[in-house]
């Protein structure tokens, strides 16, 4: 069985490194829309209310620049790219010219073509995107996957209605969905009814439940047994013959159903009750009963999935974050329980979370260390120790760290931080006010939020950093300061950070020294800050909620017309 697994990097390094040929089942992306617009990741305040502090995320802008035209001739002069894709990016060019969009799509042409390799003949893909760019992507998509493979356009409306600028108001995203082959999994999936259409139609039930009358004839007469009369009444003399459901019958017969008429195949039917005898003299009809989870098969324009609202506790205050129900029904379509699903852009992890939940085994990638925290955080508040999984691309060792704080500040700051479990400082790049990160808890009942604030130092260090954030705590009235360093404290800034004192927690009667020095080693090794426990509410990060695990097949019917009835299969 293979691992849940977490990745930080490049996708697209990702991709070519670790995952093999053939071996996911279902990919899901929502890349990011080319919306020329910085996304940032919204946390609740200490309080428990939405902040309007942000953290820089990612930038959703692509420019033609250098490597853009590199990407462009890489994939145009590869024998190993498939013609009609370098076909399909040539044309782009040549009708868009070296413009943003061109190089939004030869971004995403590598990767499609990645996605399509590892995916099974019997998996599938969808890419969630918006209208900016999915006609661009629906004519990528047809010249990797080829436009046999096309399922289905699907329509969501992400918002409410809302006006646009001298056009209709834009309140939807595409989600373009293609197979790998003609074989590619399927599950029937329902989506509820409505209460004003179950009082409409399902007005009748019997000890099997629910169920709307339907037609046991069709149009026109016939000569053979479907003409014939069956229990007084003859569907001739109303121009009609008997139209049996086969497919109920076979479930219902067995063998025997090859052999029997059309009067002996009706008999069956009533037998097990599924046959509505009316008033004398009228036509019987055929009991439809309501499926167990009471709906429709679903359709390729959805509305009944609603955006996550402002206060819903599903939000985490990411910017593209999308409905777990929208994921779960694309999950439980083209997927079965133990299957693989992929998600190259996760983001806060709602794909991930969504399979986990469906019994699927899920890989995740994100480029940030920001995100990857996200998902950790979301995956012990949703599952506890129930999920396993790993985690590659962190730093495991101070080689590692010492690698990614050269090559990336920031994401060092943002791993770092995620180590002790607190989040980013809410300020842009380079002006942190000597503030890279925060926690915060609550040790005692009606008592104030208290926080916690990091430095993080990737370089040398003196006392005079010590003391430069035991100037930044009593500014900030914080109950207790944390300087990360990646290399050992000396004995002088230990001695200046004992000299700050102890922070007393009134709700357990504890001291704790108000600042402390925290190596990368140590945190390595599992070394965390002395903090009170929070007593009531660990807010640095907006707690995603418990997860209730779907059920699996029942098992439990030994009924064949309720189970067939649960099923929808009449």
């Amino acid at each position: 069985m293979p691992e849940n697994i977490l990745y930080y990097g490049d996708n697209l390094d990702i991709l070519r490194r670790y995952v093999k040929d053939a071996t996911v089942d279902l990919v899901y992306l929502d890349p990011p829309f080319n919306s020329d617009q910085n996304y940032n990741v919204l946390f609740a305040e200490h309080n428990g209310s939405r902040s309007s502090a942000q953290i820089h995320a990612f930038e959703d802008t692509w420019r033609w620049d250098q490597a853009a035209a590199e990407a462009y001739d890489e994939i145009t002069t590869s024998t190993q790219v498939p013609q009609k894709v370098s076909i399909a990016l040539q044309s782009f060019r040549n009708f868009l010219g070296d413009a943003d969009m061109t190089a939004y799509l030869c971004m995403m042409t590598p990767r499609l073509l990645e996605l399509r390799r590892v995916l099974k003949p019997t998996g599938s893909i969808y890419l969630h995107c918006d209208p900016t760019a999915s006609h661009y992507l629906k004519m990528l998509m047809d010249a990797v996957f080829t436009p046999e493979n096309f399922r289905n356009e699907i329509t969501w409306k992400r918002t409410s209605a809302h006006s646009g600028s001298k056009r209709w108001g834009p309140v939807h995203d595409t989600i373009l969905f293609y197979s790998n082959s003609d074989h590619s999994i399927w599950n029937e999936v329902f989506q509820k009814y409505d209460d004003s259409y179950l009082e409409a139609f399902y007005r009748f039930g019997d000890d099997k439940g629910k169920y709307r009358l339907g037609d046991l004839t069709g149009a026109g007469t016939r000569a053979g047994d479907s003409g014939k009369t069956w229990r007084g009444v003859d569907p001739t003399s109303s121009g009609r013959h008997w139209a049996v459901p086969n497919k109920i019958l076979a479930s219902i017969m067995g063998d025997k159903m090859a052999t029997a008429t059309v009067q002996e195949k009706l008999d069956a039917l009533d037998e097990v009750g599924l046959i509505y005898w009316p008033a004398k003299g009228k036509m019987p009809a055929f009991k439809r009963f309501l499926r167990k989870d009471g709906g429709v098969p679903i359709v390729d324009v959805i509305t009944d999935i609603k955006p996550i609202a402002a206060q819903a506790s599903e939000r985490l205050g990411y910017p593209t974050q999308k409905p777990e129900a929208l994921l779960e029904r694309v999950i439980a379509a083209s997927s079965n329980e133990g299957d693989v699903v992929l998600d190259p852009f996760c983001g806060c992890g709602t794909a991930v979370i969504a399979a986990e939940r469906l019994k699927r085994k899920w890989i995740g990638i994100d480029i940030t260390h920001l995100a990857i925290t996200l998902i950790k955080h979301r995956l012990r508040d949703s599952f506890g120790e129930a999920v396993q999984y790993k985690v590659i691309g962190e730093p495991v060792s101070i080689p590692d760290a010492e690698t990614l704080a050269a090559e990336d500040p920031y994401q060092f700051q943002w791993w770092a931080l995620g180590l002790d479990g607190a989040r980013p400082a809410e300020q842009k790049k380079g002006a942190d006010k000597g503030i890279d990160g925060r926690r915060f808890f609550n040790d005692e009942a009606g008592g104030k939020t208290k926080q916690i604030i990091y430095s993080v130092k990737a370089g040398r260090l003196t006392p005079a950093h010590v003391r430069d954030l035991r100037g930044v705590l009593d500014r900030e009235n914080a109950a207790i300061g944390v300087l990360i360093s990646m290399e050992e404290p000396t004995q002088p800034m230990r001695a200046e950070a004992a000299s700050a004192g102890f922070y007393d927690s009134p709700g357990w009667n504890k001291k704790y020294p108000r600042l402390q020095i925290l190596a990368i080693a140590e945190l390595l090794q599992g070394k965390r800050v002395e903090c009170p426990p929070s007593r009531y509410a660990d807010t640095t990060f907006k707690k995603a909620p418990r997860a209730k695990i779907k059920p699996g097949k029942s098992g439990h019917l030994d009924d064949v017309v309720r189970e067939k009835a649960d099923k929808g299969e009449w």
